[in-house]
């Protein structure tokens, strides 16, 4: 996991990368995937949500900057291109 200002490595407080994680649960736990993979590429801002590794899918469909990726019937994963206009106020 990376924050706004980089690797997480690079964080001094550790007491800010569990207040992260932390206030990321409620939205984790109303996943409807007891399994959850995600990527960030910060450099082309594009958050990678995978709810199976592989992903494997076999089609997928494009919606303004989300491609949502099908395994049949069942979402496999969701691209989110241009993901820090979602964050808000969060960054």
């Amino acid at each position: 996991m990376t924050s706004k200002h980089g690797k997480i490595e690079e964080r001094d407080n550790m007491g800010e990368i569990i207040a992260d994680v932390l206030q990321s649960v409620p939205y984790l736990l109303n996943m409807r995937s007891n399994h959850i993979w995600i990527d960030y590429d910060q450099d082309g801002d594009v958050l990678y949500v995978s709810f199976r590794k592989p992903q494997h899918a076999d089609d997928s469909k494009l919606n303004e900057n989300v491609i949502t990726h099908y395994s049949g019937d069942q979402i496999a994963g969701i691209t989110i291109i241009g993901a820090k206009k979602y964050a808000g106020a969060a960054l």
